[in-house]
């Protein structure tokens, strides 16, 4: 009885986080080539990404999620609000004000969905099978993207775009009355503790800048992948215009992509555990770097698409090795007892650069050309690099 309903717990953290992950893929990867092909232009591709801000926003109603209502409850809610912000996006014409303002909607339920469901695992999920649920959650939430992303798109080759929309809409719709109507489900929201919500945000910010080199700390976990994220937002348009039809760009850069990124994460977190966190962020970032000139050569006029094949999987491979190292040293800088404030600040931090990058990446794009700008982001990418020695001076890692 106990496993069946270890089991049964197990599914649900596997299916709520799949939906947690539709959003992100249709954001950073349908959406794009969507447009593209649409004949937005790219710069207004580019400036479209500030909408994932609200994905940098969460500590700023994560207290309202745990004083009020059941979590599932918040779940429900912001799927049925990515329901409907999907289908009215159908209605619009891509790039127009109204769409993009719906853009901004369709993030902001996608956060608040996300911040739920962090809440939601601690409280349904026993201890004894949490490491279990984590591994089920990223898992179905990388499954998520792969779907909503490069497969979707993929099939965009048979089907309008726009009937895909309508299909993730009602799909979302259909998750939102499951959790509704599961009273198994329903848990009550943790009481939030005696402190004040001001004291509370307040101190773990104030230990983090107390630290001895705590600037360039900071400006490290801004900085460190904002190579990556400016390449990032060009690479799908990049795919549209060197012709690539809508089967390749969602098998190969989407599809593919994403399973080179998660063999990149599982062996550079093997990498970082044997080296250490010091070697690893300087050798993987600095590999994860290198991966922005194979971009670069192949945007040179008259390259065989086999070799646009190669650099998207070494990218993609190279990006994981990072984020691996990248998300261990944030980790080792949180305090236990305030370690979830203190991590939504780096993620916060973090998030704030990625926006910011890829909604600036359509202007170098149209600028500089494919090829001087993806040639830039491999030198912005290395600067990052160089706060590492001074950060870890006294460190032994």
């Amino acid at each position: 009885m106990k496993e069946n309903k270890y089991l049964s717990s197990l599914f649900w953290i596997g299916a709520l986080y799949f939906f947690s992950g539709l959003p992100f893929g249709f954001f950073y990867t349908f959406l794009p080539v969507y447009l593209r092909m649409e004949g937005v232009d790219l710069i207004k591709i580019g400036l479209l990404s500030s909408a994932g801000i609200f994905w940098s926003l969460k500590p700023l109603w994560a207290p309202l999620i745990d004083r009020y209502g059941y979590k599932s409850l918040w779940i429900s809610s912001s799927l049925f609000g990515l329901s409907f912000t999907l289908l009215f996006l159908t209605f619009l014409p891509p790039g127009s004000l109204s769409f993009s303002l719906l853009l901004f909607a369709l993030t902001f339920f996608s956060a608040l969905l996300d911040t739920a469901l962090d809440g939601f695992i601690i409280e349904y999920i026993p201890k004894d099978i949490l490491g279990k649920a984590n591994g089920i959650r990223l898992s179905t939430y990388r499954i998520a993207l792969i779907f909503s992303g490069g497969i979707l798109v993929a099939l965009a080759e048979y089907f309008q775009f726009k009937a895909l929309i309508v299909f993730l809409s009602l799909f979302c719709a259909l998750g939102g009355f499951i959790i509704l109507t599961n009273g198994n489900l329903r848990i009550n929201s943790s009481k939030v503790s005696s402190f004040n919500l001001f004291e509370q945000y307040l101190f773990p910010l104030r230990d983090l800048l107390q630290r001895e080199k705590a600037f360039l700390i900071l400006l490290l976990v801004a900085t460190y992948k904002i190579g990556d994220a400016l390449l990032g937002g060009m690479i799908y348009p990049f795919w549209v215009d060197k012709g690539f039809s809508k089967l390749e760009i969602g098998f190969i850069s989407g599809t593919l992509g994403s399973i080179f990124t998660i063999l990149g994460s599982l062996l550079g977190g093997y990498i970082t555990e044997r080296w250490g966190v010091k070697k690893a962020l300087l050798n993987l970032g600095l590999l994860q770097a290198l991966s922005n000139l194979g971009y670069t050569l192949v945007a040179y006029p008259g390259i065989y698409k086999k070799w646009i094949y190669a650099a998207s999987i070494i990218e993609s491979f190279t990006g994981g090795l990072g984020t691996a190292a990248f998300v261990t040293f944030i980790t080792s800088l949180c305090k236990k007892e305030v370690s979830s404030s203190q991590y939504a600040i780096f993620s916060t931090l973090f998030s704030l650069t990625l926006v910011i990058s890829r909604s600036i990446s359509g202007f170098g794009a149209k600028t500089l050309g494919y090829f001087h700008f993806f040639g830039l982001t491999f030198f912005i990418a290395l600067l990052p690099l160089l706060l590492i020695p001074f950060i870890f001076k006294e460190n032994s890692q």
